[in-house]
């Protein structure tokens, strides 16, 4: 894990326990690493729920509720698979916030319509549900850890703009 990335976990435990807001966190290309981050922290019990990694399309459906047609239709890395994530992870975890990551790190994986790189992310809570893009360069290990410092870095921006007491 690099400095930057601790620096930024870190800011969002105290961002989010300053405000008194509980985030929770639905993880596929990353595989827990978004997690991994915020529990390296000392302290992160007091805003994290939990998180569910789900690499495979079942997962998505059977654990976070993403729906089958969302996946036959647009496929796991996808704007509607991104929010459907964040959603489930919200859900189940009762959390105020709720991030969600679907991306492809490569090697493989990728095509002309969905480069390796191509990482989406939701983000839900009581104001709505939201989803963006990013595509990102590099290699696999690469693709990963901007996906965590992406996230991080969105997290402390829907802290800002939750509405959350």
């Amino acid at each position: 894990m690099t400095d930057r990335i601790k620096a930024l976990a870190a800011e969002v435990i105290e961002a989010f326990r300053s405000r008194g807001i509980s985030l929770s966190l639905a993880e596929s290309c990353t595989g827990g690493m978004i997690a991994a981050a915020v529990t390296e922290i000392a302290g992160a019990s007091d805003i994290f729920g939990g998180s569910a990694v789900t690499y495979v399309n079942e997962a998505k459906e059977n654990i976070l509720g993403v729906c089958p047609e969302t996946l036959a239709e647009h496929g796991a890395v996808s704007e509607k698979c991104a929010r459907e994530m964040a959603e489930g992870s919200r859900r189940i975890f009762d959390s105020d916030i709720a991030l969600s990551v679907t991306g492809i790190a490569g090697p493989g994986g990728g095509s002309t319509a969905k480069p390796v790189g191509t990482v989406w992310f939701g983000c839900a809570s009581a104001a709505g549900t939201e989803a963006f893009v990013c595509h990102f360069g590099g290699g696999r290990r690469d693709v990963r850890r901007r996906s965590v410092e992406r996230a991080l870095s969105h997290l402390l921006k829907a802290c800002g703009e939750s509405g959350v007491k």
